[in-house]
């Protein structure tokens, strides 16, 4: 999905030039560029970030009652390194001082 995106956005931006840009289609073109790369972005950063997350809960453990600085899950891989998950879907690793109690609700 996020492939379809970028290859509209490449669609739109290769066929604005300089001189269309001046216009107002031109500037309704790059505007249209412009959200659709957005949306694009976005809807790859989460597709990124719930697969790495589906893959740790399979893959790894959760630290039960522990929460990373966001707030969110901190995982355990097989080597014993604690980790979170950003919303870009990246590993973050922690010190065991970044680790904080999850208070009880």
């Amino acid at each position: 999905m996020g492939f379809l995106a970028f290859a509209a956005l490449s669609l739109f931006s290769m066929n604005s030039n300089a001189q269309e840009k001046k216009t107002e289609v031109g500037k309704a073109i790059q505007k249209t560029g412009k959200a659709v790369e957005k949306g694009a972005n976005a809807v790859g950063n989460k597709t990124a970030e719930v697969a790495v997350k589906g893959s740790a809960k399979v893959a790894d453990q959760t630290y039960k009652g522990k929460m990373a600085p966001d707030g969110s899950n901190v995982y355990i891989d097989g080597k014993n390194n604690k980790y979170y998950i950003t919303k870009k879907g990246a590993k973050v690793y922690l010190k065991a001082s970044q680790i904080k109690t999850r208070p009880v609700q």
